[in-house]
């Protein structure tokens, strides 16, 4: 995916910024415990969350039920809810519809169950390709589908939430729910990965 063109900062995002600044020079905040804290939040406590939903989802039919018909209370029953997760809608992968996540306006991003947006999901490229394009974008990751499966596209607001559940690997019978929930990956959840296809390469997903 090619790098998004750069724009200003936004008032926050430079006011955020300054204050890291002062807080960096004054001793009080290190840079290198505040990185290993967002990555932990990218790329392990949050989406570890959204993996146990997912399968709890594969292993229960009725809690997958009523995953499906109010995400929301569903999720929160195993304690994953709060800001950017209020109102949530769950979409199932099948072998006939593949589904994909994006924020066109912005970054609307599920915290509770995903952790911290990726970089990519916030870039331009991204947020426009994903749905005028959504096949190539699939591909960069890649995800090569079939022409018979239907990819449908979920935009994600200020009110509403989207996670995607992914298909259940084969040959997972005699897994435990926690193996099960090893499978799940964060890009899975948000649909631009199946489970069992390669990841991106860093540079990819810029």
């Amino acid at each position: 995916m090619s790098k998004p063109v750069s724009k200003p900062e936004s008032d926050p995002a430079v006011r955020t910024r300054a204050l890291e600044s002062i807080l960096v020079e004054k001793g009080l905040l290190d840079p290198k415990a505040l990185d290993a804290l967002v990555d932990i939040y990218e790329h392990k406590v949050g989406p570890r969350n959204g993996a146990k939903v997912v399968a709890r989802a594969w292993v229960d039919p009725e809690y997958k039920k009523r995953l499906l018909s109010d995400a929301t209370t569903a999720i929160k029953e195993l304690g994953f809810s709060g800001l950017q997760g209020e109102d949530m809608v769950v979409v199932e992968n099948t072998p006939e519809v593949h589904n994909l996540v994006v924020c066109t306006l912005c970054s609307c991003y599920p915290w509770p169950t995903l952790g911290l947006p990726p970089v990519w999901y916030k870039s331009a490229p991204y947020r426009a390709r994903a749905v005028s394009d959504p096949r190539g974008v699939l591909k960069e990751f890649g995800t090569t589908l079939s022409e018979n499966v239907e990819v449908r596209v979920w935009d994600t607001t200020a009110e509403l939430r989207y996670l995607v559940l992914p298909e259940r690997p084969a040959d997972t019978e005699n897994l435990t729910e926690q193996q099960l929930a090893d499978l799940v990956t964060r890009d899975s959840m948000i649909g631009v990965t199946t489970l069992g296809s390669s990841a991106p390469t860093s540079a990819s997903k810029h």
